[in-house]
């Protein structure tokens, strides 16, 4: 089925083809955040794949949508591959907690390409994330949603996630109504 990979310089351009096909790991800012990551591999590829692991929070704070520069949690992102680049997953937690920082959502995101939508690899990819999560010291994780996005409620409810509030997003994410989703570990 489909692995999940610690990015590397041999499988960037695979991910690069994907920004340039129009697909983003960003469900907020979409193409500025590919318009971004496309620059930043032009700029120094190296660089960027190591940004995308970084469980210290040793990188720069991170840019909220609105531009508001918070600081950067411990994280790191999995490339999603079945023989090729399928999407993205990524993992934030906050040192000592479960709990996040109320200026961010959720400790997991995700985002398949479209050409492989459809084949249960976001839930496939969350239920192999988990342990990891654990590993972590985390005793469960949050996810968000948009009321409308079922799929991805498919996904969290597969395995094991429970609705736990519906909230209004803070301006730097829009301010729309969202869906707050966890799963005990």
């Amino acid at each position: 089925m489909i692995e999940l990979r610690k990015p590397t310089l041999v499988e960037l351009p695979a991910y690069a083809d994907a920004l340039r096909r129009g697909w983003s790991p960003d469900n907020v800012r979409g193409k500025a955040t590919a318009d971004d990551h496309l620059r930043r591999i032009k700029d120094d590829a190296a660089a960027f794949v190591a940004s995308l692991d970084d469980p210290e929070a040793k990188g720069p704070p991170f840019a909220a949508p609105d531009g508001t520069l918070i600081p950067r949690l411990p994280g790191f992102n999995r490339w999603l591959w079945d023989g090729e680049f399928c999407g993205t997953i990524n993992l934030r937690w906050q040192r000592g907690t479960s709990a996040l920082p109320p200026h961010i959502l959720g400790h997991i995101g995700y985002a398949v390409v479209p050409w492989k939508q459809g084949r249960g690899y976001a839930t496939e990819a969350l239920k192999r994330l988990l342990p990891e999560c654990r590993a972590h010291g985390l005793t469960y994780v949050e996810l968000t949603t948009d009321p409308d996005n079922i799929p991805s409620q498919k996904v969290i409810t597969s395995n094991g996630g429970v609705l736990v509030e519906r909230f209004t997003k803070t301006a730097a994410y829009g301010g729309k109504e969202a869906l707050r989703w966890r799963i005990d570990l």
